[in-house]
């Protein structure tokens, strides 16, 4: 879908979410019956010169392609609100909220069965990423999407790199919690880092705690 089809066709909805340099709305089309994108779509907005990040995730998400286990994007936009010029992309609607959202809902220690199903899609996912030449850089709970039938898509890969492609040296990518020795101490992000960041994840949905904690190893060594 071209950046052109969507202009003037949606008004922004409902907040879903906001990070460091991005909010998360619903897309409510203004004319149903000619829009051209999926109802609900969720809206990925940074101001335009701030946008970098979210500019990546959407080409990232081109070059990806279709995959079941990776969120859809149906195309991008810019507009101009309270004299402000925003960078906009389309988003498939993920109903229920993220992982992390699901471990706050429900406190973690989700069942074996739930924890390897998760565990497989995003494995898939993951697969998929690297096989195209990139890496994540970014896998922890609340970048995992949960939809109304129970799966779960990869999503934010606004710090995805290309394999082998040398990081730079004050790019630091991914959250703390969740990144790999190699990561930290020598600024290496490899397919490995998304592997040790899935790790993190799956202890968490286990034991409710995150990975590195005195109460996760207690639980996990029952």
């Amino acid at each position: 879908m071209s950046s052109s089809s969507m202009k003037k066709n949606w008004v922004r909805g409902e907040s879903l979410g906001s990070g460091s340099s991005a909010t998360v709305n619903i897309a409510i089309p203004t004319n149903p019956s000619t829009h051209n994108f999926p109802s609900p779509t969720a809206v990925k907005s940074s101001l335009f010169l701030t946008s970098y990040s979210l500019k990546t995730e959407k080409d990232v998400l081109d070059i990806l392609g279709p995959s079941p286990n990776i969120i859809k994007c149906y195309g991008n936009d810019c507009t101009v609100e309270n004299g402000k010029r925003y960078y906009n992309v389309f988003l498939e609607y993920a109903s229920g909220g993220s992982l992390a959202d699901q471990l706050r809902k429900y406190g973690g220690r989700f069942p074996e069965a739930y924890v390897r199903r998760r565990t497989k899609s995003i494995l898939e996912g993951l697969k998929h990423i690297h096989s195209k030449g990139y890496v994540h850089c970014d896998v922890k709970p609340q970048n995992i999407l949960v939809f109304d039938n129970g799966v779960v898509k990869i999503a934010d890969l606004g710090l995805a790199k290309r394999r082998g492609e040398i990081n730079r040296e004050y790019v630091c990518r991914g959250t703390p919690m969740y990144m790999s020795p190699e990561s930290l101490t020598d600024n290496v992000y490899e397919s490995p880092v998304d592997i040790w960041a899935l790790g993190c994840t799956i202890v968490e949905m286990i034991t409710g705690e995150h990975a590195g904690t005195l109460e996760a190893a207690r639980i996990l060594g029952r």
